[in-house]
């Protein structure tokens, strides 16, 4: 796409598909969101998608500037199929645990578009509505407001920086994920104790352990972290 712009009061001229479906800028993002997960970045093109939609591509131009701002509205919607049906409980560590594994089971969901987008700032309705859920809640646990921010700082970005990390494995070919996990068995697996003594007594474990992802692991221990550096609270 390219940075035409089109007057607000005509993006949103609602006029069915070849398809018969009402063009939207959900239907837009679903469509995408679909496409990125069998073509990756090729998919975000005004032709590809316009040709899914059975739409005229400059069509797309009413509802998205340009790819990358459907691409923001791709990775906003990941963030609001992860808040779908999560309320607080009012346990401070319950509820962030949960936000948090909502947040990567998600992106793994969708591998393609979360190695394109799990970096992005969307700036849009579902990001906001999860930074000021994560915000309330830790300022709601009796947190400070300014440690209240750095540890949604970190919450966020060690999510997020696994959900990238987890999503770019499963987005690769089949035969490269087999390749990926022979090696611990190919190489690691014939380490000699003599040489790699640690490696060699931890061998089971090690291989066992790396067949999935550490976040839960990383995130118990974050969140085992932030319950040492909250103040104490009056009693109820």
């Amino acid at each position: 796409m390219s940075e035409r712009v089109v007057p607000e009061d005509r993006r949103q001229r609602r006029r069915p598909t070849k398809q018969g479906a009402v063009l939207s800028e959900r239907l837009i993002v679903e469509t995408a969101l679909r496409l990125i997960a069998r073509h990756g970045a090729e998919a975000l093109s005004v032709r590809r998608l316009g040709a899914a939609l059975g739409a005229d591509p400059t069509a797309l131009y009413r509802y998205f500037r340009n790819t990358d701002a459907l691409l923001l509205a791709v990775a906003d919607e990941i963030i609001g199929r992860a808040q779908e049906g999560w309320t607080a409980t009012g346990d401070w560590r319950t509820d962030l645990r949960e936000l948090g594994l909502r947040i990567h089971g998600c992106y793994q969901a969708y591998p393609q578009a979360a190695a394109l987008a799990a970096h992005r700032t969307t700036g849009r309705p579902y990001e906001t509505r999860a930074v000021e859920r994560i915000l309330g809640v830790l300022r709601s646990a009796g947190f400070p407001d300014a440690l209240a921010v750095r540890i949604y700082h970190a919450f966020v970005d060690q999510a997020l920086a696994f959900a990238a990390q987890d999503a770019a494995a499963l987005a690769l070919p089949p035969a490269a994920q087999e390749k990926e996990a022979e090696v611990w068995h190919a190489v690691y697996g014939r380490l000699s104790p003599d040489t790699h003594p640690n490696i060699a007594a931890t061998f089971p474990l090690l291989a066992a352990d790396m067949r999935d992802s550490g976040y839960p692991f990383a995130l118990e221990l974050m969140l085992g972290a932030v319950a040492a550096l909250r103040p104490p609270q009056p009693e109820p």
